[in-house]
C-alpha cells in the first residue's frame, strides 16, 4: 500500500507540473525546432546567393577577357556587373564587379562613371578592409587625375594600421610629382621605398628606384688637378691640358 501511494503521489505530482509547465515547455520545443530548421534554411539560401553570385562573376570575367577582341562584350560585361550590384548588393562578388567596371572606365577615360563605381565600392564595403584599401588608393589615382590634387591626398591620408602603406605612398608620390610638387614627391616615395618589405600590395622596386633618381639631386664630383710638368715641354702643353682637363670636368658635372 505505501508503494502504490507513492506511485500515486508521484503521478499526481507529474499531472501537476505537467498541468503548470507542459504548454510552455511544447512551445519551447516547437520554437527550438523552427530555429533549427528556420537557420538551416537560412544557411542553405545564403550559399545559394553566393553560388548565383559566384556563376555571374565568372560570366564577367569571361566577358571582360574577351572585350579587346570583341568589344561588344565589355557592355555584357557592364550589365552583368549592374545585375550583380541589383540582385547580391551584400556580396563581395558585387564588389569586385564593381572594381572591373571602373577599371574598364578608367581605360576608356570615362574618370566620372570610373570614380562613381568606385565611391559605391567604398559605401559598401566593410571600413578598413583590404576592397576598401585598395578601392580607396585607386579611387585617388582617379580623382587626381581629374584635377582634384588636394581631393586625392586626403583619400589617402589614412590612419591607423594599414598593410597597403608603401603602395599609398607611392601613389601619393605620383600625384604629388603630377602636381609639381618635386620635393614631396621625393619624400612620399622614399617612405614608399622604406615600407615596401612590410606592403601588402606589390611595389617595383626598380621603377621606384628609378623615381627617386630622377628627383634627386646629382651629387658633384672633385676634380682632379692635373700635375704639372718641369720641363720646357710639359711647361709648353700645360695650358692645353688643364683647359682639356677643365672642360672633360665640366662634362662630367
Amino acid at each position: 500500500m505505501e508503494e502504490y501511494r507513492s506511485e500515486e503521489e508521484q503521478v499526481e505530482a507529474l499531472k501537476k507540473w505537467w498541468d503548470e509547465n507542459g504548454r510552455s515547455t511544447l512551445t519551447g520545443i516547437a520554437l527550438a525546432l523552427v530555429a533549427a530548421f528556420g537557420w538551416q534554411g537560412w544557411q542553405e539560401y545564403r550559399e545559394g546567393q553566393r553560388e548565383a553570385a559566384s556563376d555571374l562573376y565568372q560570366q564577367l570575367l569571361e566577358a571582360v577577357a574577351g572585350a579587346e577582341q570583341a568589344p561588344a562584350q565589355q557592355g555584357v560585361a557592364e550589365r552583368l556587373a549592374a545585375q550583380l550590384k541589383t540582385d547580391f548588393s551584400g556580396t563581395t562578388y558585387a564588389q569586385f564587379a564593381s572594381l572591373q567596371v571602373a577599371r574598364m572606365a578608367v581605360a576608356d577615360d570615362d574618370l566620372d562613371a570610373a570614380e562613381q563605381e568606385l565611391r559605391w565600392v567604398l559605401a559598401q564595403a566593410d571600413s578598413g578592409s583590404d576592397t576598401a584599401l585598395v578601392t580607396q588608393q585607386r579611387l585617388a589615382r582617379v580623382v587626381a587625375a581629374k584635377g582634384d590634387t588636394e581631393g586625392a591626398l586626403a583619400l589617402l591620408d589614412s590612419s591607423g594600421v594599414n598593410p597597403y602603406q608603401a603602395t599609398y605612398a607611392l601613389a601619393r608620390g605620383d600625384i604629388l610629382l603630377a602636381a609639381g610638387r618635386s620635393e614631396e614627391a621625393l619624400t612620399a616615395y622614399q617612405l614608399a621605398r622604406q615600407t615596401a618589405a612590410d606592403d601588402a600590395g606589390q611595389v617595383s622596386l626598380a621603377a621606384l628606384e628609378q623615381k627617386i633618381a630622377s628627383l634627386q639631386p646629382a651629387e658633384p664630383r672633385a676634380i682632379e688637378a692635373a700635375p704639372l710638368a718641369l720641363d720646357a715641354v710639359g711647361d709648353a702643353a700645360q695650358p692645353d691640358e688643364a683647359e682639356a682637363a677643365s672642360v672633360d670636368g665640366e662634362e662630367e658635372q
